[in-house]
């Protein structure tokens, strides 16, 4: 999987992609990014997965982004494309 988030990364310079994951101890979902400055976090409650979608479309506001969710699987269940609103003068 790193790899293909690196041949990604290499081939679209500005394109940010996220996986949204359930988490082993049941308790939420993680957010996965090389994008992020941590590399991970951790999202619980009822509207996690919404939050994490959120969030990634927040933190990716001016380039490209991908945000994939997971089930407990590893199937891609939903997949959202962010397109950036950067603009040069």
């Amino acid at each position: 999987m790193r790899f293909l988030l690196y041949f990604l990364r290499m081939r679209h310079e500005h394109l940010h992609v996220y996986e949204v994951r359930p988490r082993k101890d049941k308790r939420g979902v993680d957010l996965i990014s090389d994008a992020l400055p941590f590399g991970r976090l951790w999202y619980a409650g009822a509207d996690a997965v919404a939050n994490a979608i959120g969030y990634a479309e927040h933190r990716s506001r001016s380039h490209d982004a991908v945000i994939r969710v997971f089930d407990e699987s590893s199937n891609v269940i939903e997949t959202h494309e962010h397109k950036g609103d950067f603009k040069e003068w």
